[in-house]
């Protein structure tokens, strides 16, 4: 295993040896029990660097996550190519590539992106319907012998009339990029996930007003409102505050001044 594949497998693959090749001999991306290290992004026809940057450092700056790799899709694209440390089932893979798409690409028609993992046709019966993930890179493309690669930052915006290379590229070159690369922690995973996410619920609404003590026929302004007399304090003294405090609701205020009335049946002297 050379220095290329051993960070592909470090980045991408699934860690169980018997998920290392699928039944056409190439890498499989998804283990058996249907989880996957790797999620790709790939916006196409045509390929367009200033949108997909728009993702590659939002989720650096908006989520603190390590920069995913980037590659030409050798055909017609960007790809950002997302590793996990820990193997995650591919219904989460899928809504954290969604979300992402959602918030930086929401503007770019969806025929134009593609997810993977992803369902490989919607239109099939769920009893055959099958997961499909993007090819890992770097690669040929059968008819037109162009290859798909990794490619830096700096020089990723070069490739939009041509996203991809005329020939095989250079296996320490790949390797040196995707050694610069971490996978994302679970924890930052699901946070990012979180963060990402609109609200299930809606906010719980506000309580009903309930009818205050105070509002009922012969209650007294003691036992309404939140503020009460310390004990042996003057009752006087108390509503005088009351209706003296200007930060006081102004009904209270003028309850207070009534209680205080010669004849009102409260602390009010003749």
């Amino acid at each position: 295993m050379n220095r290329l594949q051993l960070e592909l497998r470090r980045l991408y693959m699934p860690q169980g040896p018997e998920d290392q090749a699928g039944d056409s001999g190439e890498p499989c991306l998804i283990d058996a029990a249907g989880c996957v290290r790797a999620m790709v992004l790939e916006l196409a026809r045509p390929a367009d660097w200033a949108a997909v940057s728009k993702v590659w450092n939002g989720v650096q700056a908006d989520f603190d996550l390590p920069a995913p790799a980037i590659a030409v899709s050798g055909k017609d694209g960007y790809q950002l190519w997302f590793s996990l440390r820990e193997p995650l089932p591919v219904s989460q893979a899928m809504v954290f590539l969604d979300t992402l798409r959602a918030r930086y690409l929401g503007d770019i028609k969806p025929e134009r992106i593609s997810l993977m993992p992803a369902a490989a046709d919607s239109s099939t019966s769920s009893s055959t319907q099958q997961t499909r993930h993007a090819r890992l890179a770097p690669a040929p493309q059968e008819i037109s012998g162009h290859w798909s690669a990794f490619v830096a930052p700096d020089l990723a915006p070069m490739f939009a009339e041509e996203p991809w290379l005329d020939m095989p590229p250079n296996d320490d070159g790949q390797s040196r990029l995707l050694s610069r690369l971490k996978s994302i922690p679970p924890a930052d995973f699901q946070r990012a996930l979180t963060l990402l996410r609109p609200a299930s619920t809606p906010p719980l609404p506000a309580p009903a007003p309930t009818t205050s003590p105070a509002s009922e026929p012969g209650a007294s302004l003691l036992d309404s409102g939140p503020a009460r007399p310390a004990a042996g304090m003057d009752p006087r003294a108390f509503l005088l505050g009351v209706m003296n405090d200007d930060t006081v609701a102004l009904g209270l205020r003028i309850k207070a001044a009534k209680a205080l009335l010669p004849g009102s049946g409260g602390p009010g002297r003749p």
